[in-house]
């Protein structure tokens, strides 16, 4: 590992986070006018927010590869790289919704802070490489990471979704997203995200009992991480099946789809560096 290389993914990741950065700008400026003028201002600007969120994806790619081509190893050991991993991951699938379903666009100013908030955390951590644990040279590694990468962006678009929903709960901002679909459609659409959220939690689970099973010889050992997990996933099948049996208000649902996304940022990027688990490459 070249340590004095260190730079080398940084300008880069610079890049990335410069595009990402105009395209959270552009999204709320495509808000400040309202009712019609808001739908014609986000038309003109949508365009370059889609291409400024793609060349992010792309930058972060290249981010990704450099690093991985001077410290040797995936972006699966230290906190550094799993955050440009996951900038990576969540502008991904985001770029793709966005390009795909214009009418949730206007999510943007909901989802890219949220972003941002892991964006300024990689900028203020050591870029530096760490030892690569041999229970991580394991296929089961890749798919229980890949899973857990698409479970928490697809939380990351209902939130955006609700965030939507609640936004329109003040008088002060509700015109800005009047052109958008009512809310009982946008709740609808928030909660069918979630569903994929849950098979991808579901298979992150089963993917990472395989790997452990593999790599530490148990499929279950109710560690820090495993079980944070657990209960994401638990939560995540209780609030589904809430909402689908009582008659809940969409406030309230909006809220437990934000509190799942915040219960699953935490368990992905607090439960594994506070706690001694295996996932942190202890052998």
């Amino acid at each position: 590992m070249n340590e004095g290389a260190v730079i080398t993914e940084l300008p880069w990741l610079y890049a990335g986070l410069g595009a990402y950065a105009l395209a959270t700008f552009l999204s709320f400026k495509a808000l400040a006018r309202d009712g019609a003028a808001a739908a014609t201002l986000s038309r003109t600007h949508e365009p370059f927010v889609l291409g400024l969120s793609a060349a992010g994806v792309l930058l972060l790619a290249v981010a990704l590869a450099e690093r991985w081509l001077r410290i040797g190893h995936g972006p699966f050991v230290n906190l550094f790289e799993l955050l440009v991993s996951q900038l990576f991951s969540l502008g991904l699938v985001y770029t793709v919704v966005y390009w795909r379903l214009p009418v949730l666009r206007p999510t943007a100013v909901v989802v890219f802070p949220a972003i941002w908030i892991l964006g300024v955390w990689v900028l203020l951590l050591d870029p530096a490489g760490a030892p690569y644990p041999p229970t991580y040279h394991n296929k089961w590694l890749w798919a229980h990471v890949g899973f857990g990468k698409f479970f928490l962006a697809f939380c990351l678009v209902g939130s955006g979704l609700a965030g939507i929903i609640l936004l329109r709960g003040s008088r002060l901002l509700a015109s800005l997203f009047r052109h958008m679909p009512a809310d009982s459609i946008l709740d609808t659409v928030a909660w069918r995200f979630m569903l994929l959220a849950l098979v991808f939690d579901s298979l992150m689970l089963v993917a990472g009992a395989v790997w452990a099973q593999d790599a530490w010889g148990r499929y279950w050992a109710w560690d820090a991480l495993e079980t944070s997990a657990f209960l994401n996933w638990l939560l995540l099948g209780a609030s589904i099946h809430a909402r689908a049996t009582y008659r809940i208000s969409m406030r309230v649902t909006s809220i437990l789809i934000v509190v799942i996304f915040v219960f699953a940022f935490l368990t992905y990027f607090g439960t594994p560096f506070y706690s001694e688990a295996a996932h942190k490459g202890v052998i």
